[in-house]
């Protein structure tokens, strides 16, 4: 059976510091979900465990106090709700949450791919041209997959997100400088550890003729036996117009299928 939208697990809401619309609330999520028929959705703002030292400026007020301030979150019959984050990565490889914190969250995403945070994700040596950048891309993503997490509950966020590179142009050439055998083997021990993948809505919102480069690591992901989750990454509600309309092509183009969904 062909791969149905039902799940959107990367929402922000307006706790979020890159969100901030007063109009983007819990309740303006799960008023999305119902108009799409959304089985499970999971609010996921931005988070830095207290614990953790090294958090930069912009993260720093993104910790449990300011973020759990979205709890309870609103209940329907129709509509699994869940309290999730988007946690992050530093350059030296050191998650922002810790261990204990998963246990407060239905949800975790990790993006690897936030390459726009220049000193604190990625040093200047990593962000030197292109080719520095894609080696980043498959370190990171290493560096996430070697950790003791309980990855059934993890999503790896946006991978070909456009914050890779700093223009349209370098950020496919990153694409295209990732090998074949290099993506099989991360997304091969991603589908063991059964990380789920994202299928990011901004991502996917590509024109034909980037298809094939920007498809690439998802169609190895599939290959390597990887499970898929929706995610519309949206901060603010008119994100929600057009979300399902790309994962649906999403999942057209990927050939996905039921058993191809990363379910919580």
């Amino acid at each position: 059976m062909k791969y149905i939208i039902d799940n959107d697990l990367h929402i922000h809401s307006l706790l979020s510091s890159c969100s901030g619309d007063a109009e983007q609330t819990a309740e303006r999520i799960l008023q999305y979900a119902k108009i799409n028929s959304l089985k499970t959705v999971c609010i996921t703002d931005h988070f830095w465990d207290d614990v953790i030292k090294g958090a930069s400026d912009w993260y720093a007020p993104q910790n449990y106090e300011h973020i759990s301030k979205a709890l309870p979150l609103p209940k329907d019959d129709n509509v699994r709700f869940l309290f999730g984050c988007e946690s992050e990565m530093d350059k030296n490889f050191h998650l922002g949450i810790s261990k204990e914190k998963f246990d407060f969250f239905d949800f975790v995403i990790i993006p690897t791919t936030h390459f726009h945070m220049r000193g604190f994700t990625l040093s200047e040596e990593q962000a030197l041209n292109t080719k520095s950048r894609a080696k980043a891309w498959c370190d990171r993503l290493c560096a996430v997959l070697d950790m003791d997490l309980p990855f059934e509950k993890t999503g790896l966020a946006h991978l070909t997100c456009h914050l890779i590179a700093p223009t349209r142009n370098e950020y496919l050439e990153v694409l295209s400088l990732l090998e074949y055998d290099a993506m099989y083997k991360l997304f091969k021990k991603a589908a063991e550890l059964k990380v789920g993948i994202e299928l990011n809505a901004s991502d996917m919102n590509f024109p034909e003729n980037e298809a094939d480069t920007i498809l690439k690591p998802y169609k190895i992901a599939k290959e390597a036996g990887c499970k898929f989750y929706c995610g519309s990454d949206a901060h603010h509600p008119n994100t929600f117009d057009t979300s399902k309309q790309i994962f649906e092509r999403a999942v057209n183009l990927l050939g996905l299928t039921e058993d191809d969904k990363f379910i919580i």
